[in-house]
């Protein structure tokens, strides 16, 4: 399957399929063979990168799809 992410609505960005997370220097998180994860988005995880589930309540953004400009050049 080829990765997926979606921007849950109130939540999470999750990620699906063939992928790799790595940190700024380029070391990969060792996910344990999932092949879904969420990602903090909110900033209140105390597991972060990954989602706890603290946004509860406390993060609203509703996600929905739109086009964007062409990159300056």
């Amino acid at each position: 399957m080829a990765t997926k992410l979606t921007v849950l609505s109130n939540g999470s960005l999750r990620v699906e399929g063939d992928f790799e997370i790595v940190d700024a220097q380029g070391q990969p998180y060792g996910l344990g063979g999932r092949e879904r994860v969420s990602i903090c988005r909110c900033g209140l995880s105390s597991n972060k990168p990954f989602c706890d589930g603290s946004h509860k309540g406390h993060f609203e953004h509703n996600a929905v799809a739109f086009d964007l400009p062409a990159p300056k050049v």
